[in-house]
């Protein structure tokens, strides 16, 4: 089976990287032994972006199905592959960062992109971004950056656009991914409000794609890049069938007319006590 091709994107650092991934959060976690052939059968299939972090517990797995990789001649050195890491809030210190990173605010978020850096120029990751990053947390943490992200990740699809924060991300070279691209509507916290939407159900049924592939396309032409998640080797291929045709400009238009819904709320983050009091702290 020949894996599919997949476009890359060049990011502020000079790296390439695969302009679709692979998510390896859920819960609840399946054993390894459910995770790893999975992870083998995407990368069989043709993705070379994984996205990955220390808390979904999937690092393990993602690690040793690479290994396994290798051995069956499916890639021939790591370097073909994107690996997406992430360190967690709880290692967002000063003094926490190095360590976190070779084991892969009030924070001092200063202190602790100062350590991104300083990982950066010891050569542990080959770009450096943030995650969950709204206007306002940007744009404190651009003030002192000597190195800007590469990428900042967040929450972003036809139902929660994200316009503000791509505006700024793209005056300033960050690339942006979009976890929850579909909206989860498979997580507690997840929406319907891109896989109800009739809008897109419509230009799916028209342009004989599924609304999927409808949704993943619409981000591909906003200039970012999905992280996709399925363990069913149909929808893995069926989410790499983006990238051979287009949206009408009249769909394009209609994708603009859905109306905006946060997904992920994000209340489990947010205490009297500490530095987000609010969802709207968390997030701006």
């Amino acid at each position: 089976m020949e894996a599919k091709t997949i476009p890359e994107v060049v990011l502020n650092s000079g790296h390439k990287m695969p302009n679709l991934g692979f998510g390896t959060g859920t819960v609840p976690l399946p054993p390894s032994h459910v995770l790893i052939p999975a992870f083998i059968e995407a990368i069989k299939v043709g993705y070379r972006h994984f996205d990955t972090a220390a808390y979904y517990g999937s690092e393990e797995s993602l690690g040793q199905a690479i290994a396994q990789a290798l051995d069956q001649g499916l890639i021939k050195s790591r370097s073909e592959l994107f690996v997406t890491s992430k360190l967690w809030c709880t290692d967002a210190h000063p003094g926490l960062v190095l360590p976190a990173l070779k084991n892969i605010l009030p924070l001092d978020m200063k202190g602790t992109w100062e350590d991104m850096e300083q990982c950066y120029k010891l050569g542990l990751a080959k770009s450096i971004g943030v995650s969950n990053f709204g206007v306002k947390k940007l744009s404190q943490l651009l003030q002192n950056a000597i190195i800007t992200p590469a990428v900042n990740q967040v929450e972003m699809n036809a139902a929660w656009k994200q316009e503000n924060l791509r505006k700024l991300c793209k005056e300033r070279g960050i690339h942006v991914t979009a976890w929850s691209p579909l909206g989860a509507n498979g997580a507690v916290w997840g929406s319907l409000a891109v896989m109800d939407s009739p809008i897109l159900k419509d230009i799916a049924y028209k342009s004989g794609k599924s609304m999927a592939q409808v949704a993943l396309r619409w981000i591909i032409e906003e200039g970012a890049t999905p992280i996709v998640k399925s363990f069913n080797s149909e929808r893995m291929k069926q989410n790499l069938q983006i990238f051979d045709w287009e949206l009408s400009e009249s769909d394009s238009e209609k994708i603009k007319q859905i109306p905006q819904h946060r997904g992920f709320k994000g209340e489990r983050f947010v205490s009297e006590f500490g530095p987000y009091k609010t969802p709207e702290d968390l997030w701006e």
